[in-house]
């Protein structure tokens, strides 16, 4: 049985969603820090696809594409020590209170 991210979809009758996606802030963000942290050498696109590979099904098919971007960004800089869980937890905790999230 091939791995969540390997099978290309389910089947379904229901027609392709071929709208336009408007990008949130926080997309553009994501996708910028992936270029940063390619550029300083600190990650590379087959360790962002290992990361989301490695998400549980549940969290794969539940997250959107730039969540998964988010979620193996965070599991590559834990792994390499650069930040920690406790760190990022931090932030996001001061990020919600501020914005009302």
């Amino acid at each position: 049985m091939p791995a969540v991210h390997d099978r290309g979809g389910l089947p379904t009758d229901e027609p392709i969603d071929r709208s336009d996606h408007q990008w949130e802030d926080w997309e553009h963000v994501t996708n910028a820090l992936v270029g940063v942290l390619r550029r300083q050498g600190l990650i590379n696109v087959d360790e962002l696809r290992r990361g989301i590979e490695a998400m549980a099904p549940e969290e794969y098919e539940s997250s959107s594409y730039y969540e998964r971007w988010s979620a193996s960004i965070e599991t590559l800089l834990v792994e390499k020590g650069i930040l920690t869980e406790a760190e990022i937890d931090a932030v996001a905790a001061k990020l919600d209170s501020e914005w009302g999230r």
